[in-house]
């Protein structure tokens, strides 16, 4: 699969190229950050016997990053995949797990049928997403998922809507923009898209985070 994305958005090009900048040091300095996280790790593990319990349709891990949450997935029992924006994440999450699938692709426009996912899972890869685009995700995660499939996702929150925009990390120049929303920002947009609410949960930062992180779950009607 071609790790270009004809005619995407400016957004989509400068998130891209900000995280093959940053690959290597992303991949060894957060390897496996489920594991010192209880609270996330229950989460997703309930996401994971959702949709073991609803089917045999697999899962996409949306911004999978180096693979470490896919690997995850694929311990609790679930088909998964990773999809991921940045061609360097892909290669990195294919040489730590090389009995998992990784590609290259963007949730603006994902590379699947209609209806054949059990589950959308995007932790912290919608923070990049500008709210004009947001719509556009949250249409195209309704639209893979099977009937009765769900999405769990994971992002950075607070008392209001906030956008970011960082020029270097991990001692790499970079262009990046992050947009924390609320969770009442996010479930309405999912609401509109056709997903229907099944819980939403806010926990306080950990001791090396700086804001709260907040989960959505949502499902698409049978």
């Amino acid at each position: 699969m071609s790790s270009e994305i004809p005619g995407s958005p400016d957004f989509l090009h400068a998130t891209r190229t900000s995280y093959d900048a940053i690959a290597r040091p992303y991949a060894e300095q957060l390897s496996d950050w489920l594991g010192d996280r209880p609270l996330d790790l229950a989460l997703v593990t309930a996401f994971a016997e959702l949709v073991r319990s609803s089917g045999t349709a697999p899962v996409a891990d949306v911004g999978s990053g180096p693979g470490h949450v896919t690997a995850r997935l694929d311990g609790l029992g679930v088909p998964v995949f990773g999809v991921d924006l940045s061609p360097r994440m892909v290669a990195l999450a294919r040489q730590a797990h090389p009995g998992l699938r990784f590609h290259v692709g963007s949730m603006t426009a994902l590379d699947l049928p209609d209806e054949t996912l059990g589950g959308v899972l995007a932790l912290y890869s919608i923070i990049h997403v500008p709210d004009d685009q947001l719509p556009t995700v949250f249409a195209e995660f309704h639209r893979v998922l099977v009937p009765g499939g769900h999405v769990l996702l994971g992002f950075q929150t607070g008392e209001e809507d906030t956008r970011l925009h960082l020029t270097e990390r991990f001692e790499q120049r970079i262009s990046l923009d992050y947009y924390w929303r609320t969770p009442q920002t996010v479930t309405e947009q999912l609401t509109k898209a056709g997903l229907r609410l099944d819980a939403q949960t806010v926990r306080e930062p950990t001791p090396d985070e700086t804001r709260p992180r907040a989960y959505v779950l949502a499902h698409k009607d049978a």
